[in-house]
């Protein structure tokens, strides 16, 4: 008790201090009642979800499979016949 952790995942990073142990694994209702996320990783978080929110979007210029005088093109370009 009293440890603090750093967790990632693919929604980012969290810092959680442990509060209680439990001799079991139980629900997940249960289980978030073991911890709390430190104040400053809250805040972090929330400036990183609003900087990806401000960000202009990427637009993906694919537009599917490459059509068969595209993948000569590309062959072309890089040296193979």
């Amino acid at each position: 008790m009293g440890d603090r952790l750093q967790v990632k995942n693919e929604s980012g990073e969290f810092e959680l201090q442990v509060l209680l142990l439990s001799e079991m694994r139980g629900p997940a209702a249960v289980a978030q009642t073991l911890y709390c996320e430190t104040d400053s990783s809250r805040e972090l978080r929330a400036r990183v979800a609003l900087e990806r929110r401000t960000m202009p979007p990427v637009e993906d210029s694919r537009t599917g499979k490459p059509s068969k005088r595209d993948r000569r093109e590309m062959q072309r370009f890089r040296g193979r016949f």
